[in-house]
């Protein structure tokens, strides 16, 4: 995991929400990381420091001349060893601090001290957040790198709906992998990824569909944004929340993937098909809904178009530099694996299973065999799916290097 042995510096500003970094600071030290909190004067009287210290195991730093180990300045030490700095939630006036550089306190003396990268998360009342002051503080502060998380949308704590909530400890757990990310393993490369069952309609309200959740695919897309790349989610529909920094383009039949796959080709180096494509549709799509007769219903079938077919053929132009497919087997998984990866002409295919319960369709965890177009076979164990995606990723990642220096 990219967070295990991280030293991730959380600064807690003075709004409601500071009760929600609390959370954040325990998914970290969940995730592996080493938590270092910052609390402004004005936090303490929304939170206090105790449970940020009795999760972090750390003390947590408040003065501006406190001192560490005795002999250390705070802002000093903080900043020297962080790999990333945090500020969740960020309140318009920390902003504004930061914008033109103000070492007032601790925080803003630690966020000045430092070299590491920057996430800022606001929280603050709607007109605060759309004051343009506000606004050209944040552009600020992105022209310089920092990376800006939010605000949501939703209920505030006037009462008021508006943008100013403190998006969700997910998402900033998201933007933080993706920051600590940039310089990773394939940084710079287009990654495309195709994810979800295609729908494929009978009538206006009934679909031919398969079991596929889209969880291997989404998956993959974050795998693929926490090493750095920048990326595109061909999604069907899944139900699952779009994955953070990456591009979603949402797709509901095999026609309208086949589009948009091929529509990306040029801007894409990898191409992982981790979708489940319908190989068949209706051959004609009813325009009304069909009514219950008193006998049985019999539908026509036709193939849909192939995506890898039509990507082998593209590939003799140079498009996409590297394509790995997937292949969902009850049967045979091995010889059926192989034989998709010669004729679709890809250089890595993933197979799994999908008749056992622990792996496949529907669950969280995955059990797949890895096989190169060099012959390489590598049978991984069973393992959560995003474990599934980081070990694909990191073979993608050397079969790069390999053939593109």
């Amino acid at each position: 995991m990219i967070l295990q042995g991280k030293n991730i510096v959380l600064g807690v500003t003075g709004g409601i929400a500071a009760y929600k970094a609390v959370d954040l600071c325990s998914k970290l030290v969940q995730a592996g990381a080493t938590v270092d909190v910052i609390m402004t004067e004005a936090a303490t009287r929304f939170v206090t420091p105790l449970p940020f210290q009795t999760i972090s195991a750390r003390p947590v730093s408040v003065d501006m001349f406190q001192l560490l180990r005795d002999t250390e300045m705070a802002h000093i030490s903080l900043s020297a060893k962080a790999d990333v700095l945090v500020i969740a939630p960020a309140t318009a006036n920390t902003i504004a601090k930061l914008a033109y550089g103000l070492a007032d306190n601790l925080l803003t003396s630690t966020v000045l001290a430092t070299t590491a990268p920057l996430v800022i998360v606001p929280a603050m009342d709607a007109d605060m957040w759309t004051n343009p002051l506000t606004q050209e503080n944040v552009r600020l502060l992105s022209e310089r790198g920092a990376a800006i998380v939010g605000p949501g949308h939703g209920r505030l704590a006037s009462g008021r709906v508006g943008a100013g909530r403190l998006v969700s400890t997910e998402e900033i757990m998201a933007a933080i992998r993706q920051t600590l990310g940039r310089n990773g393993a394939l940084a710079r490369l287009r990654v495309t990824v195709t994810a979800g069952g295609t729908q494929e309609p009978i009538d206006p309200v009934r679909y031919v569909s398969n079991r596929s959740s889209g969880k291997m695919g989404y998956a993959l897309a974050e795998a693929a944004r926490d090493e750095g790349a920048q990326v595109t989610l061909v999604s069907a529909p899944t139900g699952l929340n779009p994955v953070y920094g990456a591009e979603m383009v949402a797709v509901r039949t095999a026609a309208e993937m086949h589009e948009a796959v091929m529509g990306r080709l040029e801007q894409t180096d990898v191409l992982i098909m981790a979708a489940a494509v319908a190989d068949y549709r209706p051959a004609q799509v009813a325009r009304q809904k069909i009514k219950k007769g008193a006998g049985g219903l019999t539908l026509e079938l036709e193939r849909t178009q192939d995506i890898l077919a039509a990507v082998a053929q593209a590939r003799a132009m140079g498009m996409p530099g590297l394509v790995v497919g997937f292949a969902a087997e009850t049967e045979d998984l091995l010889a059926n694996a192989q034989d998709k990866l010669q004729r679709k002409k890809l250089e890595l295919i993933v197979a799994n299973d999908v008749s056992a319960n622990d792996s496949g369709f529907g669950v969280d965890t995955n059990r797949v065999t890895l096989i190169a177009a060099n012959g390489q076979v590598e049978a991984l164990p069973l393992m959560s799916k995003f474990e599934v995606a980081e070990h694909v990723l990191g073979r993608v990642a050397a079969l790069w290097r390999a053939s593109h220096g």
